[in-house]
């Protein structure tokens, strides 16, 4: 998947055509059209004014499809914390009945972003 594909998404995800995502963005409508069409790729003030109109919207998922193991929350790269559940104990997350223990949650968002919860190990 490319990075054309990847604003096609975050434009799917919120209900705008290339007009109204040029104008969301503050860019000309043809740079929109330029960049879907594979003609040219997103400028870094293209990408710098979409990763404001957008915070949720990670750049390194923008530029690689990928988020590491760190969440991205209001623009402030921090490491992830684990959300408390009932019965969570007080060293980390709780084992199940199987004796399996949680490493990792992910959320997903509809924006197509997500963020990585892991337990503290103290």
């Amino acid at each position: 998947m490319e990075i054309k594909d990847r604003l096609r998404m975050i434009m799917e995800s919120h209900k705008l055509n290339a007009g109204s995502f040029a104008d969301k963005i503050g860019v000309q409508r043809s740079n929109v059209s330029h960049v879907l069409s594979g003609r040219n790729k997103p400028s870094f003030d293209f990408v710098e004014k979409l990763l404001q109109a957008f915070p949720r919207v990670s750049a390194e998922w923008l530029f690689t499809g990928r988020q590491s193991e760190k969440a991205v929350v209001s623009d402030l790269l921090i490491d992830a914390e684990p959300m408390k559940m009932s019965g969570d104990t007080e060293k980390g997350s709780k084992s199940s009945e199987s004796g399996k223990k949680i490493v990792k949650t992910l959320v997903f968002y509809e924006d197509f972003t997500f963020d990585v919860f892991l337990p503290n190990e103290k």
